[in-house]
């Protein structure tokens, strides 16, 4: 898809609210890499399975240091009750407006439809993208391809070191 960062390029700055209310700036993480999961809506079958299996594998990424941040076209309270609901501790952003403003800088929105695309980008701690994956709707991003990613990751952030 034209429009999508590549690897080696920097990833889209933005600020976006989490469940709590509470802005997240992905230039304020720098020094931590990020994976920035992009899914089209909170409470939906396909999306819920995919961010409880992130839930009950979160050392993953906190082994690796990696900050995990969800982001869908939902509203922020949507995220709080959706947070509760399922459990999740790591951070749920609001891309609800500009409605898909985020997604689409990323190129992981459906104008048609009008929400995120499963899309996952790792970002290193310099703020370069690392790895990139998608998966068509209605199907989950296996794991497997986090793991993978979060190698790359690792590797990349062994060879390059963290900002001080």
């Amino acid at each position: 898809m034209s429009g999508l960062p590549l690897r080696g390029e920097s990833a889209p700055d933005f600020a976006l609210s989490n469940q709590f209310g509470e802005t997240v700036r992905l230039s304020d993480l720098r020094g931590t890499p990020v994976a920035v999961v992009f899914y089209p809506f909170a409470f939906s079958g396909v999306c819920t399975g995919e961010l409880c299996e992130l839930r009950d594998n979160l050392a993953l990424f906190d082994d690796d240091g990696v900050r995990l941040l969800a982001v869908s076209v939902d509203s922020k309270y949507t995220l709080r009750a959706y947070a509760e609901d399922q459990g999740f501790t790591f951070d749920l952003l609001a891309d609800f407006w500009p409605h898909g403003d985020v997604a689409a800088r990323y190129g992981a929105f459906d104008t048609s439809r009008g929400y995120a695309e499963r899309a996952t980008y790792l970002i290193d701690a310099q703020g370069q993208i690392v790895d990139t994956f998608r998966a068509e709707l209605g199907h989950p991003r296996p794991l497997e391809e986090y793991r993978a990613a979060l190698t790359k990751l690792s590797t990349r952030e062994n060879r390059v070191g963290p900002l001080s």
